[in-house]
């Protein structure tokens, strides 16, 4: 399994579909072997999902430099160390361990996943020398119109997927979309060699974090609306959802008293305060830091109401956050396009709290509705039968299926 989001990784949700995937494959008599990166790649690490990997299968680790913090030179590097991805280094010495790995497991299948782009590479490479065969796992889309935005880029992706559709056993999306995209680009996968396994939430995460960390509401009048993860600039521009909070304090149906937005691991700062500035809403918005796993799981538990920002540029991605929203059971706004797979898995899980992103008056509106619905205790939440469906362990079991039916294919 070729991975660079990895424990002790901290920031990417794709984290814990590797690690799940990982955990949960020898249950179905499948033993994996991780490659990943040096930790001194990632951005940012923390220690609390490490015991996760300890019970898990042996990880194996190479060289591995970030260029735009350890190759640039006053804050410029060449072009040609980004491509595809910052991480290009991480190839060179993750091609020759992955070898070294294949002649000591002598596995069946290799595994990558994307992003980044680079761990594609390497399965590519590995594939090739040794003739394995290689499934390619987006949890992302690796192209879309206008997505990478540099040319140089955009076509190295392109190249990459299109070498997947060519010589992979199998490309592995995780919504209709994207699929369906895939699709239309690459009419040679209509032999079923692409899937769809959707991302998903961990019980045993869940259980965790209630034993450990006892959820507590906060008590009072105050309302508190958490988001999270990550806020994007593009991808989850909160502007328009600021310009809203304005609008509802204006009319008094918010105040600081009632009320509170909390951003979670936000990731953004320099970008989020001076917009909560100029919109005058410093005492409804409160920018919080990271917490470890289990307590950023015991805070979905505990809030009042989960918040979603997905823009109309992700209509074929679902932030796999919303798995974890859904387990959380609690009342769930969606800021995010009505035509997107994140909104048609919401109103197929029967919940209707959805607003546009890009438009003040429609959260304006969505959010006075959802908070009369929440305090009431009647705002829609996802079945138990539905949300199980969900399961990590659930995907596990289809990724499994995927891979006895490619070890079968191989066989004949």
């Amino acid at each position: 399994m070729v991975a660079f989001h990895y424990p002790p990784m901290r920031g990417s949700s794709g984290i814990q579909r590797t690690l799940k995937f990982a955990q949960y494959l020898p249950r179905s008599d499948w033993q994996p072997v991780v490659l990943s990166a040096h930790p001194r790649a990632y951005p940012d690490t923390s220690t609390d999902q490490l015991t996760d990997t300890c019970a898990g299968p042996p990880v194996w680790r190479s060289a591995a430099w970030d260029a735009a913090r350890h190759l640039a030179i006053r804050g410029r590097y060449p072009a040609l160390l980004a491509q595809p991805d910052r991480w290009i280094s991480w190839w060179l010495s993750a091609v020759p361990a992955g070898l070294r790995l294949i002649r000591r497991h002598r596995p069946s299948i290799i595994w990558s996943s994307y992003p980044i782009a680079t761990a594609h590479l390497v399965a590519l490479t590995l594939h090739r020398l040794t003739g394995l065969p290689w499934v390619a796992d987006q949890r992302d889309p690796l192209t879309e119109p206008g997505y990478p935005a540099d040319p140089r880029t955009h076509r190295i992706h392109q190249w990459i997927e299109a070498q997947a559709a060519s010589r992979g056993a199998a490309i592995v999306c995780t919504t209709p979309g994207a699929m369906r995209a895939c699709q239309e680009r690459h009419s040679t996968l209509a032999d079923g060699r692409l899937r769809l396994i959707e991302n998903g939430y961990d019980e045993d995460n869940f259980r965790d974090a209630t034993a450990s960390v006892r959820p507590q509401r906060e008590g009072g009048g105050q309302f508190r609306l958490l988001h999270s993860g990550l806020v994007y600039p593009s991808e989850r521009d909160p502007r328009p959802l600021f310009a809203a909070l304005r609008r509802l304090r204006a009319s008094g149906e918010i105040e600081a008293d009632n009320f509170r937005l909390v951003l979670r691991a936000h990731g953004h700062e320099d970008f989020l305060r001076p917009l909560i500035a100029r919109d005058q809403i410093e005492a409804l918005v409160e920018l919080a830091p990271p917490l470890p796993y289990q307590h950023a799981l015991a805070e979905m538990l505990a809030a009042d109401g989960l918040l979603l920002l997905q823009a109309a540029n992700c209509n074929h991605q679902i932030p796999a956050k919303l798995y974890e929203y859904l387990r959380a059971g609690r009342p769930l706004l969606a800021l995010t396009d009505p035509a997107g797979d994140t909104a048609a898995t919401l109103r197929g899980a029967g919940i209707d709290t959805i607003a546009r992103l890009d438009s003040e008056a429609d959260i304006a509106m969505a959010l006075s509705r959802f908070l009369r619905l929440a305090r009431h205790g009647v705002a829609p939440l996802a079945h138990p039968d539905t949300i199980a469906s969900h399961s990590r362990a659930a995907r596990t079991l289809e990724l499994a299926a995927l891979f006895d039916e490619i070890a079968t294919r191989g066989n004949k």
